[in-house]
């Protein structure tokens, strides 16, 4: 039997599923489409396997810990008919209502400019773009025509996180056409407390060279930004020993923090002030880190 879409999802052994309970309230046939949990430690040999079993014309890979908007389906099947000449599309994941505190303003810092740059297409409501790149996609939400595999395999189990970047920019080097639709609407889960948020983006920063080393590509200056600001932070005391001149770089940061904090707390909640600014120092520096560890750690 052959479905519309086959939806893969990876889950660890240790995790609960949660997607499946918004997948039953979807308003879509559920004879069009086949639902697929591929168990164990290696979310890419997961999909892996997923993609072998699929019986669809696309498949979809949702996360475990995600709720899917209820038209999710309908309007990925109405954008495949509108664009037949595109292969991939995936579209935001933005952060649940019923998430904690600490979840939803980091959920505001993720989705701002300050916070991830050109990434905050991932996690809010952007432009429809039929020439997106990995910026704005994830494998929390990402829609493939099953050919596409044929032509370029699979995942890289060699990466986690940063499997899916490396994905979508050897889709873009093969000529693979991708796009963003903020009509693809998934709710995603936030880190529910500060040790596993930094330990995300250090482990984001980590692969972030394996990634580039992969895709034959120079580590741009976006990505490398953080690293550069981590390691000045390093740097800062004895700098400004120095002479003070040095700690001019780090207010300009401050400042720029707080604009971009209280503007978010007015639009959001008041009460997520105080913890924005340390939020975006978070994202930053625990993604440098990770940056730097892996450049400077010793090579196998």
């Amino acid at each position: 039997m052959s479905y519309k879409f086959s939806l893969v999802i990876a889950l660890a052994p240790e995790r609960k599923i949660e997607v499946l309970d918004s997948l039953k309230e979807m308003d879509y046939d559920p004879k069009k489409y086949e639902v697929i949990v591929e168990v164990g430690k290696n979310p890419s040999e997961n999909r892996n396997r997923g993609i072998q079993k699929a019986k669809g014309e696309i498949i979809a890979f949702i996360d475990d810990d995600a709720r899917v908007n209820k038209d999710l389906l309908k309007n990925a099947e109405e954008f495949f008919n509108q664009h037949p000449e595109i292969d991939v599309v995936g579209g935001p994941q933005l952060t649940p209502k019923d998430d904690s505190f600490f979840a939803k303003a980091t959920g505001c810092a993720l989705s701002s400019f300050f916070g991830t740059y050109t990434m905050s297409n991932r996690y809010r409501l952007g432009e429809l773009s039929l020439n997106a790149d990995e910026t704005s996609l994830t494998s929390a939400n990402f829609f493939v025509r099953r050919k596409v595999f044929k032509k370029i395999g699979g995942f890289n189990p060699l990466l986690f996180p940063g499997e899916d970047p490396e994905l979508i920019t050897r889709m873009k080097q093969n000529g693979i056409k991708v796009a963003y639709s903020p009509s693809i609407i998934i709710y995603h889960r936030r880190r529910s407390d500060y040790t596993s948020f930094c330990k995300q983006f250090f482990k984001y920063g980590k692969v972030r060279v394996l990634k580039e080393k992969i895709n034959k590509k120079k580590i741009g200056l976006v990505f490398l930004t953080p690293s550069l600001f981590t390691l000045y932070l390093i740097l800062v005391v004895p700098l400004t020993v120095i002479h003070k001149i040095f700690l001019l770089p780090l207010a300009i940061y401050f400042i720029i923090a707080l604009i971009f904090s209280i503007a978010i707390s007015l639009r959001k909640n008041i009460l997520y002030l105080p913890l924005l600014p340390f939020i975006f120092l978070s994202i930053h520096a625990s993604y440098g880190l990770g940056m730097l560890y892996s450049m400077l750690k010793p090579k196998k």
